[in-house]
């Protein structure tokens, strides 16, 4: 068993404890009197010996009274008192005062505090005892060990294709003489990329619960510090480790924020950085892979990756994830209920195809979204109407039901949603209105209007675009039908239009007057958000006005389109309008009676809601 270090501050306080005691101990008892009654005792023979100081005079009585009392009196300038003594017949002496544990205490005191708080301030900065300022190149990697994580394959859902790939990894580490003896070798590295929330990390903590050798764990920002040459001292001490360890696994999340192209930055702003990254490239190109040290990483940013770390020799192999399709999310959903108590008219079938697009994190906020809400509603079990008001608050945000809206507004964000539903009923490859309220939501959603494909769909037709266009446009010219006029209200469905017919026209090459030419770049097929980060392609100043020309032609196509539509079914139009401001919510049986035109299987829905 290996004893606990001394405190550096139970040394500090015991010697100044012992200081203290020996001064306390040390001094004598005296009374001190003034300078005129010292000399007083001197004239009246009452002093039996003196010892003189600097600045102190100390004495003997020959009282009586007082016989052998020690007394104390500070010195002033008086010439002549040795005259007076040597008169008075009073023995005295001089002694020099011996300063120097006074001068030694004054300079070592301080400067043990001193560095006692230096100590204490690097342990903090360091992270730990023992990690201080002289360990500040020491790697922060985590090492997990066997099953330590918590999580299995057994807990993956939804990417088999990354799961068979990782388990051929981890073949190798656990049997490498089945590859070694046809010459083989296992890939150096093994990158992991895909949308934020497909799981990328958890990939990475299944295969350290999987793996029965040593998994070092870190994030690509955990290298790079405040110093110079620190993240470049980690890299060489992180690999140091892994050699010593192997067979292990060395995972790094977030590789973009060490491994961005270099020479992007002017003046050398991130030289740090990338003195960083070439020390990751050198430890990749050094280490011997059929040692068994693998390294493994993940990133939603690959476009920004610098193309000599992604080169055959350093990340042999790269592992995609893409969102699951319908498939794949009946068995996230699955992984994630269970622990959770179903209620029987729970259909996990119909979620998964409710949910398009959802990533598996997604899918988990989803089901624990359902579950907080049955908790708080008292209920024994999670229904499915708890997974509807969860995709509910997902979607369109957390439902505002402080906010008043007057009825001028309530009636024109029901006109505006009536709109969208019946435009997306009525265009035969538009995905089906399911659901369309008037209870604000989010920020500044006065409404919604929720649409759910029959299947998950990978390619689209121009037709089908443009159906979606009409979609996007029926709020407004349903305001311009309904109420005469038109509001702020559409300002976001007007964006997602403009942004669509760019591409249509830009991307995609479905205008004839264009051409088939592309003028913008594509995008990070994993973060569609950083679009605007991607720079235009160059083009005449011909070229952008013809493009802008046949934006706005899809457009005013796209809304005389919708208008014919919305006056041809204006009954309908306002039949729902009208329900969306006595219901503020009307669901698919509604819907489809309201579509159907049928009054009577109308008023019995409503009196069945």
């Amino acid at each position: 068993m290996n004893a606990r270090p001394i405190p550096i501050w139970s040394i500090v306080v015991l010697l100044l404890g012992f200081l203290v005691l020996r001064a306390i101990l040390e001094t004598e008892p005296v009374e001190t009197i003034p300078y005129s009654e010292f000399k007083a005792r001197i004239h009246e023979g009452k002093v039996a010996d003196l010892t003189i100081l600097d600045d102190r005079i100390y004495g003997t009585m020959r009282d009586a009274a007082k016989p052998g009392e020690r007394f104390l009196s500070y010195r002033v300038s008086d010439p002549g008192l040795v005259a007076e003594l040597e008169a008075a017949h009073v023995p005295f002496s001089a002694q020099v005062e011996n300063k120097w544990l006074v001068s030694i205490l004054s300079w070592v005191v301080p400067a043990v505090i001193f560095v006692a708080v230096w100590a204490w301030v690097a342990r903090r900065m360091g992270g730990g005892a023992g990690a201080g300022l002289m360990a500040i190149g020491k790697s922060k990697a985590r090492v997990y060990v066997e099953k330590q994580t918590g999580v299995t394959f057994a807990d993956v859902a939804g990417v088999d294709e990354a799961k068979d790939e990782l388990l051929e990894v981890l073949d190798f580490l656990r049997n490498p003489e089945r590859y070694s003896r046809l010459g083989g070798k296992i890939p150096k590295g093994v990158l992991i990329v895909g949308a934020p929330g497909t799981g990328k990390t958890l990939l990475a903590k299944a295969v350290a619960g999987e793996a029965a050798v040593p998994f070092l764990s870190l994030s690509g920002s955990e290298f790079v510090e405040m110093f110079v040459g620190v993240g470049a001292a980690r890299v060489r001490d992180l690999f140091a480790q892994a050699q010593q360890l192997a067979p292990c696994i060395i995972f790094i999340d977030e590789l973009d924020a060490l491994g961005r192209t270099r020479g992007l930055a002017a003046f050398g702003a991130h030289e740090e950085r990338e003195q960083t990254l070439n020390q990751l490239l050198v430890e990749m190109d050094g280490f011997d892979s059929t040692r068994g040290v693998i390294l493994l990483a993940a990133t939603n940013r690959p476009e920004i990756l610098d193309p000599a770390l992604l080169r055959p020799g350093r990340f042999d192999r790269q592992i995609a994830l893409d969102r699951p399709d319908i498939r794949g999310r009946r068995q996230i959903l699955d992984v994630h209920v269970r622990k959770v108590k179903l209620g029987a008219d729970v259909d996990l079938d119909s979620l998964a195809a409710k949910t398009p697009g959802f990533a598996g994190a997604d899918l988990a906020n989803l089901v624990n979204e359902a579950t907080l809400h049955a908790a708080r509603n008292g209920a024994e079990a999670v229904r499915a109407a708890d997974f509807e008001e969860a995709l509910d608050r997902i979607v369109a945000g957390l439902e505002k039901k402080n906010r008043v809206m007057n009825p001028r507004e309530k009636r024109i964000a029901a006109c505006h949603e009536a709109g969208h539903a019946v435009v997306a009923e009525r265009r035969s490859a538009a995905d089906k209105p399911v659901k369309v309220s008037i209870i604000p939501r989010g920020v500044a959603a006065l409404g919604y209007t929720r649409q759910e494909p029959t299947e998950d769909r990978y390619l689209l037709q121009k037709a089908e675009l443009l159906d979606r266009l009409d979609v996007l446009l029926g709020g407004r010219v349903a305001e311009e039908i309904l109420c005469g006029d038109v509001s702020t209200g559409a300002q976001n469905d007007l964006q997602r239009a403009t942004d669509l017919a760019r591409e249509m026209v830009t991307r995609y090459g479905m205008s004839e007057a264009v051409g088939l030419a592309t003028y913008e770049a594509a995008a990070n097929p994993f973060l569609p958000v950083l679009s605007e980060e991607v720079p235009r392609r160059e083009c005449s100043e011909r070229v952008a006005q013809l493009i802008d020309r046949e934006i706005t032609r899809l457009l005013e196509e796209s809304r005389e389109r919708v208008g014919v539509t919305l006056r041809a079914e204006r009954p309908v139009l306002e039949r729902l309008a009208d329900l969306l401001m006595k219901q503020e919510v009307v669901d698919r049986p509604m819907l489809e009676s309201i579509f159907a035109g049928s009054v009577a299987a109308l008023g019995k829905a409503v009196r069945t809601a």
